[in-house]
């Protein structure tokens, strides 16, 4: 444990790349086999469950350093983080082992899961008793595990790169391998990452292929004729797979989603065997008279998101299609290294041959001049779409964000102007200043809350948001300030729809801060009206109640 608190230190305070991949590789060189598994499962979004209510953890916090719960609170408060807080609070040990704990990181991980279904008490015996082998360090990591909080600036790429430079291989090998749906607990180093176990996983998808945002004029991107064009659609990124006769859906989070759509059922078989297609898991409403397909608002695919059993009215109300984008393994054999163009006329075959009316190939758009696509892009919305894809013909299908070959070029968010009503203080770096606030529009001589952001200010415009926020709180709630409703932002999200589980009526999609409108007073924003509008144009194809959202 003492080699993993070291890593997540210097992770979790470097600013620099190098210095973290460094750290990585340096543990990947030294730790056990069995501690490399369980990072590389941490740090790719597999991570433990939580073994015990944050409550009852805080109470044995209270009871080891004998404070009073108002004094707890302050401290969470002030600090942002219960896992920390509790590392801090909890008594240093006068005396520690010259070796430090000797306990390993998969030894705790491994008791977590024995442990899972035992009485509080054995849990409590576990817990404290650790928590008196460990420096303060140690405390924390073992705390944000405990919790399944576990969070870390560090990207499953950088994770990937420094793991290839120790053992070897190619980072685009290293990230298929450690794909897919394997369990920590049981899973050796070797096995992770062999040949022959990866061989016989047929359920493993690929790493996706992800773009970077236009950051330059189309110019410079040579020639019109190297590149294709394809909408953005809005849904979830995902990998259908048919191999051994057995068919597996997988979305870009690396979660095993086959029974969430049941859709699917009806084209699988139609499938050739030795078939991945990439593409996107969306909604789609009834074909128009053309025979276009026509995608459904996010909110829809929302409503069957995290359920476990999917009822008749949902699947009326948000049918699921897919809409292919590129196709990885034909006939068994992984194509990724073919250019897009042959993998594009391999998924019009596939595609033509499975006839069914919710599996589409994504169109592609025709354009002589970027001038000519730029225009196109302004038409997105009434696509349904969130803008285009740029992709170079002549481009394998690579592993993570590279940059040089597809690119997306997003249409510009929608934006309403809002007052802040409500602040909490941030997370992490950010624990000791209001970073999180809650913004409302006018209705009639009311305030209407609609939206939280917690992200697009400048270090310094938190800062003084935070200095605002301690001058001018009107009432305490917990660690959440009502203050005067003076300071007025210009909100941008990429979605809107109607949504009964909130006051105003409407959900926003990705809402974050664009600018602060210093320029404007609390009497000028916009309106609830002004939102219901919005929503109504921007759901022409119809209105979805987002009751999930």
């Amino acid at each position: 444990m003492k080699q993993f608190a070291k890593l997540v230190n210097i992770l979790g305070t470097s600013t620099k790349t190098n210095d973290k991949l460094q750290a990585l590789q340096d543990y990947f060189e030294v730790a056990a086999d069995q501690d490399k598994v369980w990072v590389i499962a941490i740090f790719s979004g597999r991570r433990p469950k939580r073994i015990i209510n944050s409550t009852i953890l805080a109470g044995w916090c209270l009871e080891i350093a004998a404070i009073e719960p108002w004094l707890f609170d302050e401290c969470y408060h002030t600090v942002g983080d219960l896992g920390e807080t509790i590392a801090l609070l909890l008594p240093e040990q006068e005396t520690q082992n010259e070796t430090g704990n000797e306990h390993t990181l998969s030894y705790y991980l491994q008791t977590f899961i024995r442990i899972e279904k035992e009485t509080e008490q054995v849990k409590k015996d576990f817990i404290t008793s650790s928590w008196q082998q460990m420096d303060r360090n140690e405390k924390f990591v073992f705390n944000k595990l405990i919790t399944g909080g576990f969070r870390i600036g560090v990207s499953q790429t950088m994770m990937v790169n420094a793991l290839a430079k120790t053992v070897k291989v190619s980072s685009s090998i290293i990230a298929h391998r450690i794909s897919g749906n394997w369990d920590p607990a049981t899973t050796s180093f070797d096995d992770l990452l062999s040949e022959t176990v990866a061989a016989t996983d047929f359920s493993k998808p690929y790493p996706f292929y992800l773009a970077y945002a236009v950051d330059e004029d189309l110019d410079k991107l040579g020639e019109e004729d190297l590149w294709q064009a394809e909408w953005k659609w809005d849904g979830i990124r995902g990998q259908i797979i048919k191999r051994n006769k057995d068919f597996f859906v997988w979305s870009r989070g690396e979660e095993l989603m086959t029974e969430k759509f049941p859709e699917y059922n009806h084209f699988k078989d139609q499938l050739p065997d030795g078939t991945v297609i990439d593409g996107e898991i969306i909604s789609l409403g009834a074909p128009a008279e053309d025979g276009v397909f026509k995608p459904l608002p996010f909110a829809a695919l929302q409503t069957r998101i995290g359920r476990k059993t999917i009822t008749k009215k949902q699947l009326t109300e948000a049918p699921v299609g897919f809409i292919a984008y590129d196709i990885l393994e034909f006939e068994g054999e992984d194509i990724r290294y073919k250019s897009m163009e042959e993998r594009r006329q391999l998924l019009e075959q596939v595609i033509a041959k499975t006839n069914y009316p919710a599996l589409h190939i994504s169109p592609v758009i025709s354009f002589n001049t970027w001038e000519e696509l730029g225009v196109t892009r302004t038409k997105s919305r009434d696509m349904g779409s969130e803008g285009i894809m740029i992709k170079r013909k002549s481009s394998p299908y690579q592993s993570g964000r590279k940059r040089g070959d597809w690119w997306k070029w997003k249409i510009d968010p929608l934006t309403i102007d809002a007052v802040m009503i409500y602040a909490q203080k941030g997370h992490g770096r950010r624990s000791n200043l209001y970073t999180d606030y809650t913004f409302a529009v006018k209705d009639g001589d009311k305030l209407v809350p609609f939206t939280k952001a917690y992200s697009g200010l400048t270090d310094k415009e938190f800062a003084q948001v935070d200095s605002f926020v301690k001058r001018n709180s009107i009432e305490k709630f917990g660690p959440v300030r009502t203050v005067k409703p003076e300071l007025v932002f210009e909100i941008a999200f990429e979605g809107i729809a109607a949504s009964n589980r909130h006051k105003s009526g409407v959900a926003l999609r990705f809402p974050r801060m664009s600018r602060w409108r210093t320029d404007k007073k609390a009497d000028e924003i916009n309106t609830l009206e002004d939102l219901k509008e919005m929503l109504k144009i921007y759901n022409q194809q119809g209105v979805v109640e987002a009751t999930d959202l």
